[in-house]
């Protein structure tokens, strides 16, 4: 059965990481520095923890927090172009109360779904090392194991479809030799395993080219939708449904 308190000991697990020096030393540079914007804003500055629905049948795979969104805000896509960009397309699609994500006691619950990213801290200029990508797995590894009713996984980019690949592959659920391949709107079935569905990154590099529209990721959570079965009730409400999982400060 899912666990809030299970997720919560994850998630303080992952706020108070230290294995990546050069991260670390990122993201409390940015926080010092902040942008001009934000310079009234005390950064959180720190690893993001999941954010979602401790009974989640989705999990969405994104990259890792961005250096003045979740770095700043402490919640994964928000506060930046991406998550409003994400929120809107999971709130016409269900899986979220609002379809806006400002700052981390905003009131948004996500409703049977899961936030999380190959790297929980900011990496400078998007681009984590392998090394860092591997030192994060662990993580990953645990909120797989957690949402134990997990249908699909929704995966925002390349780097999140690789770090889901390479673990089914590390649990014998895909062959070598014959991994999936991404693209936008690619879907993959594995036996045994959640989904696989692919989605172009909601980074305003894509979206503001027109390389991804709002149309083209909402077909893709209207699949997630299908896949999950039919939406939990209570989603139109912040104070209806699950609560959603962080870290409380």
């Amino acid at each position: 059965m899912p666990n809030g308190a299970d997720h919560r000991r994850l998630n303080r697990r992952i706020t108070a990481c230290q294995r990546c020096s050069r991260l670390r030393r990122h993201c409390q540079e940015v926080a010092r520095v902040k942008r001009a914007a934000y310079r009234d804003q005390r950064y959180f500055g720190r690893p993001v923890p999941n954010f979602g629905d401790p009974a989640a049948r989705m999990l969405v795979v994104g990259l890792a927090p961005a250096a003045h969104g979740a770095n700043r805000t402490g919640r994964m896509f928000t506060g930046d172009r991406s998550g409003d960009f994400l929120f809107r397309v999971m709130h016409e699609a269900g899986f979220a109360s609002q379809p806006e994500a400002t700052h981390a006691r905003d009131g948004l619950v996500l409703t049977d779904a899961m936030i999380t990213a190959a790297v929980h801290c900011a990496p400078p200029a998007n681009k984590p090392t392998a090394q860092e990508i591997a030192a994060c797995r662990p993580f990953f590894e645990d909120i797989f194991q957690m949402l134990d009713g997990l249908k699909v996984v929704v995966c925002l980019g390349r780097i999140g479809f690789d770090a889901v690949v390479r673990r089914y592959r590390d649990r014998g659920l895909v062959p070598v030799g014959r991994a999936p391949r991404f693209a936008h709107g690619a879907e993959h079935p594995v036996p045994g395993a959640p989904t696989i569905l692919c989605s172009y990154h909601p980074s305003q590099q894509n979206t503001f080219t027109g390389r991804l529209t709002h149309e083209m990721m909402v077909k893709v959570f209207r699949r997630a939708r299908t896949l999950c079965g039919s939406a939990r009730p209570g989603i139109q409400g912040a104070g209806r449904g699950r609560r959603a999982t962080m870290l409380e400060e």
